[in-house]
């Protein structure tokens, strides 16, 4: 079985961070490092394809869980991502009960979805079974939504009907632009919103997740709140930050 299946299904508490950059061996990094997945980002980046199957199958080489976020409401996108074979697939800026259903069903073959046929690496390049993919495999990969809009908490009961919605990761920089607090991602009604979407996902016994930044100030408030996943800063964050601080340290140097 998929092994990041595995955790969600025992609940495990995860950890990871985001990759934006193009070097395959980055994931290896974050897999020695010690995450347990790397969340390869293609909504923001500027990766192509092939960069993300490297980056795939550098996750894999350091054993670590690869998912991908597809670009928003992109089923070209999304089909090439699938056919790629990650462990799992984020959807971003879901908003409501209609647009989660479609982009579930993107991923989900006939008659439980609209997936066309199509796998090339998902089946090992014709060595696995075909059929055994469409009927069995293709459904241990984990399906992601992001809550990043008032309206999707606002339609989350219904959402959660869904199941095949593995998990909800929020996005809290999104959530408090759309309740006019925009980069005020620690505002009362992000708070109080985010404190109401969790109740409902717990009480929907769901896995849930947090995409945020990586300072200890920023890890020491969402501590608070009842995650199962997060994904904590990213590959350019840890090198300006890293690389700013040895900079000035050999600037500081008498030599």
């Amino acid at each position: 079985m998929n092994t990041l299946r595995q955790y969600i299904e025992q609940k495990k508490k995860l950890c990871g961070t985001v990759v934006t950059l193009t070097d395959p061996c980055i994931c290896e990094l974050f897999g020695y490092a010690g995450f347990d997945f790397v969340w390869i980002d293609t909504e923001h980046s500027y990766m192509s394809y092939k960069d993300v199957l490297c980056h795939i199958n550098g996750a894999k080489s350091a054993n670590i869980c690869s998912i991908v976020r597809v670009p928003q409401n992109d089923l070209t996108a999304t089909k090439k991502i699938l056919e790629l074979g990650p462990d799992g697939i984020i959807f971003p800026m879901v908003k409501n009960a209609k647009e989660a259903k479609e982009f579930i069903e993107m991923t989900l073959y006939p008659p439980l979805g609209t997936r066309g046929f199509g796998p090339i690496r998902a089946i090992k390049y014709g060595t696995d079974n075909a059929k055994e993919y469409t009927d069995k495999k293709s459904l241990e990969m984990c399906r992601f939504i992001q809550v990043e809009h008032i309206d999707c908490i606002n339609q989350l009961e219904e959402i959660c009907k869904n199941p095949y919605i593995d998990g909800f990761i929020f996005g809290p920089n999104d959530l408090s632009a759309s309740l006019g607090e925009i980069c005020d991602v620690q505002g009362r009604n992000t708070a109080d919103a985010m404190n109401r979407a969790i109740k409902i996902l717990r009480d929907n016994n769901k896995y849930i997740g947090l995409a945020v930044g990586h300072s200890d100030e920023t890890l020491k408030y969402w501590s608070q709140f009842d995650f199962d996943l997060i994904a904590a800063g990213g590959d350019f964050n840890f090198l300006n930050d890293l690389g700013t601080e040895i900079s000035k340290k050999l600037k500081n140097l008498k030599l």
